[in-house]
């Protein structure tokens, strides 16, 4: 057998070099510490980055929708009409129902009240702490139910605060 030829497998007397190889890998195999995860770690960062994200995104969407709210304050061509004290000739808009409280907290809360009754319209005026005013009646004809809110003032994109008052606009059949 010459120095470069493999030895048959099975051979009972490895070489003295041979020896130290595998006590060599050995050592190193026993000497090598487990690798340690700090889980609660990783699982805190990952929910801190989840929520930094989410509130980003929240962020963005505020601003999207105050910006919108702005050019329509600003005379903007969406700026919604009001509707004519006579009658309502066509479908209330959303907008003209929608009242803004701006909250203490620096938010602005939209309650949509298109649809509702006097009795619910209240309630929810109420829970803002402003007052309920003037309530009026127009002839909606096929677009809302009698008795229903179809119109508040002030309503979107004006905002109310607390101690305001909020007149409602119904529908009379």
């Amino acid at each position: 057998m010459t120095s470069n030829d493999s030895r048959p497998f099975g051979c009972a007397h490895p070489t003295s070099f041979e020896e130290e190889l595998v006590n060599a890998m050995n050592n190193f195999a026993n000497s090598a510490d487990a690798p340690t995860f700090d889980a609660p770690g990783i699982t805190r960062r990952s929910r801190r980055k989840r929520a930094t994200a989410i509130a980003g995104i929240s962020a963005a969407l505020i601003v999207a929708g105050g910006g919108t709210a702005l050019a329509s304050i600003t005379g903007g061509s969406d700026a919604p009409k009001p509707a004519p004290a006579a009658a309502i000739t066509a479908a209330p808009a959303k907008d003209a129902a929608t009242l803004l409280f701006a909250h203490s907290a620096g938010m602005t809360i939209p309650i949509d009240l298109l649809g509702a009754s006097l009795a619910d319209a209240k309630g929810q005026i109420e829970k803002t702490q402003t007052k309920l005013g003037k309530v009026s009646k127009v002839d909606c004809g096929k677009y809302g139910k009698p008795g229903t809110v179809i119109q508040v003032d002030p309503h979107s994109p004006k905002t109310v605060a607390n101690g305001d008052t909020v007149n409602v606009t119904l529908c009379a059949g």
